[in-house]
C-alpha cells in the first residue's frame, strides 16, 4: 500500500502531539463527541437528556436548561415551557414555577448576570461577590428549597441562559467549566433551531428612539435636563418629554431608573 506524504505527516503531528499534550479525559472526550452529534438530535428533550448523561456521570453536574432572555429586563411574560424555555427532567416542576413568580418582585442575581457577565459562573461564587440581603437572598432560598445546592450558569450571545446544577457545593476545574460551556453552547444553538418563534417575546413596548437614547446616553453621565437640551440642541421640555417617553416604553417609573434599564438592556454604554 503506497501512504501519501500528507498521511504520513499527519502521524508524525499526531504522535508529537500525543508527546507534548496529555490523553483527553473522558469528559472531554464525549463532550466532543456531542457537539458532532447535537444538531442531529430530535427534540430538545433528547438535547437536555442526550448532555446530561455526560454531565452527571462525568462531572456531577446535572443539566438544568436553557432559557431565552426577555427583551425586555425584569419581565416574566415571555417566559414559555417548550417555546422559550426547556427544563430538564430532574429540575421539580415546583422549582420553576415559584422561580417566575418570585422574578415578577425582584429578579435573581443569576438573571443580571447572564445578561452582563463574559464568562461563564457558579452560583455559589456569585453569591459570594455579591453577598445580598433582604429580598435578593430569595434565588438562593428557593434553590436551597427544592435540594439546588449549587449551580453552574452560561450565558450565551447575550440572548440565552444555559445551566447546570448540583445537589452539592461544585468545585469545577477550569477544563472542566471550559467543556460544561461548550456543550452548554452547541446546546442552546440545537434548541434555537428546534424552537418556533414567539412573538409574545417582543412585549408591548415600542423600541427607543436615537433622540431618546441620546438624552438616556447623557443622564447616565450625570448631566442634567437644560445641559442636556443645550448639547442637543433642544429645549429643556423636549428633552423631559423624552425622558418620560422613555420611561413608559421602558416600563420604569423615575429616569434613573430608565437609566439603569437601558443600560441593563445594553441600549446604551
Amino acid at each position: 500500500m503506497i501512504v501519501s506524504a500528507g498521511y504520513r505527516a499527519k502521524l508524525r503531528f499526531r504522535q508529537y502531539l500525543q508527546k507534548v499534550q496529555p490523553m483527553p479525559t473522558p469528559l472531554a472526550t464525549q463532550m466532543l463527541r456531542y457537539t458532532e452529534q447535537a444538531d442531529a438530535l430530535p427534540d430538545p428533550a433528547a438535547v437536555l437528556n442526550s448532555l446530561d448523561e455526560i454531565t452527571w456521570s462525568l462531572a456531577r453536574m446535572h443539566v438544568l436548561g436553557g432559557g431565552l432572555l426577555p427583551l425586555k429586563f425584569g419581565t416574566t411574560e415571555s417566559f414559555s415551557v417548550g417555546k422559550t424555555v426547556f427544563l430538564h427532567k430532574s429540575v421539580p416542576k415546583e422549582w420553576w414555577e415559584e422561580r417566575v413568580e418570585l422574578s415578577k418582585q425582584s429578579p435573581a442575581p443569576a438573571d443580571i448576570a447572564a445578561r452582563l457577565a463574559m464568562a461563564p459562573f457558579t452560583f455559589s461564587d456569585l453569591m459570594k461577590s455579591l453577598e445580598p440581603i433582604g429580598i435578593d437572598r430569595w434565588a438562593m432560598e428557593l434553590n436551597l428549597k427544592y435540594g439546588i445546592r449549587d449551580s453552574f450558569g452560561c450565558p450565551i450571545g447575550g440572548r440565552w441562559i444555559f445551566a447546570y446544577w448540583s445537589p452539592k457545593l461544585t468545585h469545577l476545574e477550569a477544563s472542566e467549566k471550559s467543556l460544561l460551556y461548550l456543550g452548554a453552547a452547541f446546546a442552546t444553538k440545537r434548541l434555537q433551531q428546534l424552537s418556533p418563534p414567539f412573538a409574545d417575546r417582543l412585549g408591548n413596548g415600542a423600541f427607543l428612539t436615537p433622540r431618546e437614547l441620546a438624552v438616556l446616553r447623557a443622564l447616565s453621565l450625570g448631566r442634567r435636563a437644560a445641559d442636556i437640551g443645550r448639547d442637543l440642541a433642544l429645549g429643556e421640555e423636549t428633552v423631559r418629554s423624552h425622558i418620560k417617553k422613555a420611561q413608559t416604553k421602558l416600563g420604569v417609573r423615575t429616569p434613573i431608573h430608565a437609566v439603569a434599564q437601558a443600560v441593563r438592556l445594553r441600549l446604551i454604554p
